[in-house]
């Protein structure tokens, strides 16, 4: 009987491999969009649940040379993008950061983001008792007109990085 249970354990994080848990904090929907050719920078979009309020403080990936966090804002007719230091997680609510204008940036790409493959992240999340969890995930990348109309039916534009 504990082996059926066990079973259908490992069977439910098969089944659940595309999202990530660690510390109270849920990832999933990780995607981010194959590069132009010369395209230097990818936007990062994904959904995080914290059980407990925190933050997200930063991010990094082996895949660019540096890594930040961006809001987007429209500013006298023109969308402009800007860098934050931090994200905050509400305690049980969902922050669907491609939703809210926020998204993270892979700036100085070591080399093109091609559909198919994943690209690994480590976020930096700080919890409300100050300590900072690590949260390993990859974004998939989808195919350049897959993840374009993706975005337009969401009702946001993907701006390349200045």
């Amino acid at each position: 009987m504990i082996s059926l249970y066990r079973m259908g354990g490992l069977l439910a994080a098969l089944l659940l491999g595309a999202n990530v848990y660690a510390a109270d904090v849920a990832v999933e929907g990780v995607w981010s969009r194959a590069t132009a050719p010369g395209q230097d920078a990818a936007m990062v979009d994904m959904s995080i649940t914290s059980k407990q309020a925190a933050t997200l403080v930063g991010f990094s990936s082996p895949a660019c040379k540096a890594a930040e966090l961006h809001s987007m804002v429209h500013e006298g007719g023109v969308m402009k993008m800007r860098e934050v230091k931090e994200i905050a997680l509400p305690a049980g609510q969902r922050v669907s950061l491609g939703e809210s204008g926020l998204h993270l940036m892979l700036i100085g790409l070591k080399a093109p983001l091609k559909a198919g493959e994943d690209v690994p992240l480590t976020l930096n999340v700080r919890m409300a008792d100050k300590r900072i969890v690590k949260v390993e995930v990859k974004a998939a990348v989808k195919p350049l007109t897959e993840a374009r109309a993706a975005t337009q039916d969401a009702g946001h534009m993907h701006h390349s990085h200045h």
